[in-house]
């Protein structure tokens, strides 16, 4: 990837400093925030700007409001947040393009905070319109993105934007996420184990083939565990399948063999009839599930074998929970495997968590502070993983 600009390689001093930040938290059901690690993350990119003389103009998208003004989507709970966490009042402007908002980033002063209404509630930020490209970029004289979690996106706040201005820099968070994610994806140390789970293969297939060549062991489990099973000739029940891709299992399992990689598959499973707290569970071999039955998480068996395969790694990637976490039923296989791969950090192996459920899964099991890095962005981290470029990060000036 080409070097890029950083913001410590401009002058903020007296300018707008036009700043794509990631605060898409979760609010509660009164309108506050739920969860403001998003928001903290994004903290030393904002005082670097005010300590070196720069008005900081944020800007961000808030869930999905399908390109209208939807109140209860209003970024202003996050600005109220972000308050006391500077601790300095911080400008909620009215709109995140237009005249109004314009005179609101005029007045500000040096080391002055404002926060630009949901970039989302504009049709032309994500079709990455110019015209709201351009709109957009009259509150700034300067542009710094510091919001990984949508760096995969091509939309007018990311990429857009940067074509007019003459400097256009990444932050502190994107330049940590970067240098973390190229530890796994460039020349990491081995053994080398890369751990896969949600509901897909789908959306895993990009991540396996670009990682194969490097990895030692790949570790399977989940939703998108019962493809492979079913590929290898395995009747898995009512557990969820992706019929379409069992050709595609089947391929990556004839590769992992011909390679000489270890692929690890769930040897026994904890089963239910229905995905509920209080159905009736059993534990059974991977081959054993009956009709009318479902996998929903990894059982003893294979929590031993994960995790011995894992205490050896010495470099290891972890995408998406092994069962469905959520209920405490079917909770132990992922919790126990964040387990050993905290365990495997605090002997010195290097661990990402690739963003999404992977970090409601380590905060579960309350290690996330024993993980060398959770990345914030589950997209862009696996965008990484498939080797793909960033458009965000593309768009930035070389440096």
């Amino acid at each position: 990837m080409t070097v890029k600009k950083h913001l410590k390689d401009l002058d903020f001093k007296g300018r707008r400093v036009l700043t794509r930040v990631d605060f898409n938290v979760p609010l509660t059901s009164d309108g506050r925030v739920a969860d403001d690690t998003r928001i903290r993350a994004a903290l030393p990119t904002i005082e670097f700007i005010r300590e070196h003389g720069g008005k900081a103009v944020l800007a961000s998208h808030l869930g999905r409001p399908k390109d209208m003004k939807v109140p209860d989507l209003s970024l202003r709970p996050v600005s109220e947040r972000l308050s006391k966490l500077i601790g300095r009042g911080v400008t909620m402007a009215p709109d995140c393009v237009g005249d109004t908002t314009e005179g609101v980033v005029a007045r500000m002063n040096d080391g002055d905070v404002t926060l630009l209404e949901n970039l989302r509630f504009h049709a032309g930020e994500t079709r990455n319109e110019p015209d709201f490209a351009h709109r957009l970029a009259r509150m700034g004289d300067v542009y710094v993105n510091d919001a990984f979690g949508t760096a995969h996106r091509a939309h007018a706040s990311t990429v857009g934007v940067t074509r007019h201005f003459n400097e256009c820099a990444m932050g502190f968070l994107i330049e940590n996420e970067l240098r973390n994610l190229a530890k796994a994806t460039e020349s990491p140390e081995r053994p080398y184990a890369v751990i896969l789970g949600g509901a897909k293969v789908s959306g895993k297939i990009g991540v396996i083939e670009n990682l194969m060549p490097m990895l030692d062991v790949l570790l399977i489990g989940g939703g998108m565990a019962f493809t492979f099973l079913k590929a290898k000739g395995i009747s898995v029940g009512d557990s969820l399948v992706e019929d379409d891709r069992i050709d595609t299992a089947a391929r990556i399992l004839e590769r992992a063999e011909a390679d000489g990689r270890m692929l690890l598959l769930p040897d026994d499973l904890v089963v239910a009839q229905e995905v509920t707290e209080g159905a009736e569970t059993r534990i059974v071999p991977a081959d054993g599930i009956e009709e009318g039955w479902k996998g929903l998480d990894i059982g003893p068996q294979t929590i031993r074998s994960f995790s011995d395969a894992i205490s050896a790694a010495r470099t290891i990637i972890w995408n998406g929970p092994l069962g469905v976490f959520e209920l405490d039923a079917f909770s132990h296989g992922t919790v126990a495997v964040a387990e050993a791969v905290a365990k495997a950090t605090d002997s010195g192996a290097i661990s990402i968590i690739g963003g999404g459920d992977s970090i409601a899964a380590v905060g579960r099991a309350g290690v996330a502070g024993r993980i060398t890095h959770i990345s914030t962005g589950g997209g862009a981290s696996l965008a990484v993983f498939e080797g793909k470029a960033l458009p965000a990060i593309e768009a930035l000036t070389d440096a």
